[in-house]
């Protein structure tokens, strides 16, 4: 059974940093996909970042330059190292994996259950 288990979420200031973790266990797959999604309140999921086992890396335009993904393979965990924050970088960000890096939510397979992250102007 894979599990994805998140972290790092918190309040901070326009400006501020963050990074969220994203423990995985349980998945074997030599291959794979790991995003990170976010969700507004009163909006739908939309995706901030990926990552494939083939070291490809994507990121959504509202993010380009502030945020960064990367992946410990000895830890098993995913980061998101958020730096620049603004205040609309407020939401749940969680993390999901699948082989394909897919572009909605639902595409995922495996999701987290989410870390709160909150900026304030």
């Amino acid at each position: 059974q894979v599990q994805l288990v998140e972290s790092g979420g918190g309040s901070v200031q326009a400006g501020g940093s963050l990074r969220l973790s994203c423990a995985a266990y349980g998945y074997t797959y030599i291959n794979y996909c790991m995003a990170w999604f976010r969700q507004a309140p009163g909006k739908e999921h939309v995706r901030v970042a990926t990552f494939h086992s083939d070291g490809r890396t994507n990121y959504a335009d509202s993010v380009k330059g502030r945020f960064t993904i990367s992946q410990d393979n000895a830890k098993n965990t995913l980061y998101l190292q958020m730096n620049t924050l603004k205040p609309e970088d407020t939401a749940m960000y969680y993390c999901a994996q699948d082989l394909f890096c897919g572009g909605t939510w639902f595409e995922y397979k495996y999701r987290g259950q989410g870390t709160q992250v909150t900026v304030s102007s």
